[in-house]
């Protein structure tokens, strides 16, 4: 269905978000599974339960505007997550793999924000601010996730840029 409105087009958005967040709720126990670092699968373990909580939101979010809650098929995570599950298959543990697999977590979280951000501010412009707290609140855990990983990478970058003696 095409959005007629700006809450219709927020309606979809939302639907997307919540499809995109069940999806990361499948994927994360896998990254944190194949990660060698122990404070990387922490992390990712970490950001799973946060992830559980913004798929409540996302419900609570559609049922305060009088919505079914379902899920759009989000294609832009669809693939994300894809590319994660192909990195846990084609490299090796260590530190490569576990940088490889930061790049991918890092995809999501950026598709997340940007997503989160635009929906943050059409419930603000439509003045739905029932909804927009909550948003808001996961878009700071996802931007909080994303600089975990980064100070992450800080050191498991450094270790894959050492050759693996032959």
């Amino acid at each position: 269905m095409a959005a007629e409105s700006l809450q219709d087009a927020l309606v979809e958005e939302l639907r997307d978000l919540l499809h995109a967040e069940k999806q990361l709720t499948k994927a994360l126990p896998r990254l944190a599974k194949a990660a060698e670092s122990e404070e990387l699968a922490s992390a990712f373990e970490s950001h799973l339960e946060e992830t559980q909580t913004h798929v409540e939101r996302l419900e609570r979010a559609l049922e305060s505007l009088g919505e079914s809650v379902r899920a759009k098929a989000c294609d832009g995570m669809k693939g994300i997550v894809e590319e994660g599950g192909e990195l846990i298959k084609e490299y090796d543990a260590g530190a490569l793999r576990d940088a490889m697999l930061i790049e991918a977590a890092q995809k999501a979280e950026h598709y997340e924000i940007a997503t989160y951000g635009t929906v943050v501010t059409w419930a603000k412009n439509l003045g739905l601010q029932q909804i927009a707290g909550p948003l808001f609140e996961t878009l700071k855990e996802e931007k909080a996730a994303d600089e975990k990983l980064t100070q992450i990478a800080g050191t498991i970058n450094a270790q894959a840029e050492i050759p693996t003696p032959a």
